[in-house]
Parts: structure tokens; C-alpha cells; sequence
């Protein structure tokens, strides 16, 4: 792999609802979310992306592997740019809890935040304002 290439390439958040979880990142981000069906046993909802050019992406997932959860696995940062309390605003409205109000990180890395989503998965945000 190459210094250019992310290591990452793709996440997935598990849900119990897939429809009230698209409903709810459609809302706090401002986007439409793609339907995809199901796939290896697998109702997938996937985010939207800008696909190569060190871009990635993932979907909300609901399968018997996927369980959400607000204290353990793995931690996501979504990109809350270009203002994570535009995001930020939209949380409790939308149904999730913030959980961590913005704190800045460093003035060159920018802010986080960190919130339960509807299916009860802690998850951060980050933006640079």
C-alpha cells in the first residue's frame, strides 16, 4: 500500500430500524442515502460518496452480525463539515442524544462532538469549524 491510499476504505453502522436510521442521518446531515436492498443476507443504506481519490464511504446496516451499541466497538468520526454545530443542532431533533457537546481538539485539527444515534450507536462527528 502506498502513502496515498487510506486504510480505511469502508465502515458500516449497525441499526435496528433502517428506515428511522436513514431518516435520521438524511436529517442531521442534509443528504439522500441510497436504498440498496439486501445483499449476502445484509438491508443496506448507503451513505454518499465521492468514490476514488482517497474518498470512502459506508451504509447503515441491519443483519443478524450488525448490533449497535452506545459503549463499546469501534468509534466513528463523520465529516460535520464545513460547521459541526450546524449538525450539532439537528441531533435532538432528529432523535439522538448528544452526548458531547463540540470541544475543540486543536486549532489544526479542528472540533469534535459525540452523540447516540436512533439505533443507540455512539458515534463522533469532526469538522475544522
Amino acid at each position: 500500500m502506498d502513502a496515498t491510499t487510506n486504510i480505511l476504505n469502508w465502515f458500516e453502522i449497525p441499526v435496528k430500524d433502517i428506515k428511522r436510521a436513514q431518516k435520521f442521518y438524511e436529517t442531521i446531515f442534509s443528504i439522500k442515502m441510497t436504498d440498496m436492498g439486501v445483499m449476502m443476507g445484509m438491508q443496506m443504506v448507503n451513505f454518499p460518496s465521492k468514490m476514488g481519490n482517497g474518498k470512502l464511504s459506508g451504509a447503515l446496516v441491519k443483519s443478524k452480525f450488525h448490533k449497535p451499541s452506545a459503549t463499546t466497538g469501534c468509534l466513528n468520526y463523520l465529516n460535520a463539515n464545513p460547521s459541526i454545530q450546524k449538525v450539532i443542532g439537528k441531533i435532538e431533533k432528529a432523535g439522538g442524544t448528544l452526548i458531547m457537546q463540540k470541544s475543540l481538539i486543536s486549532k489544526e485539527v479542528g472540533y469534535m462532538a459525540m452523540f447516540i444515534d436512533t439505533e443507540g450507536n455512539r458515534m463522533a462527528l469532526h469538522a475544522q469549524k
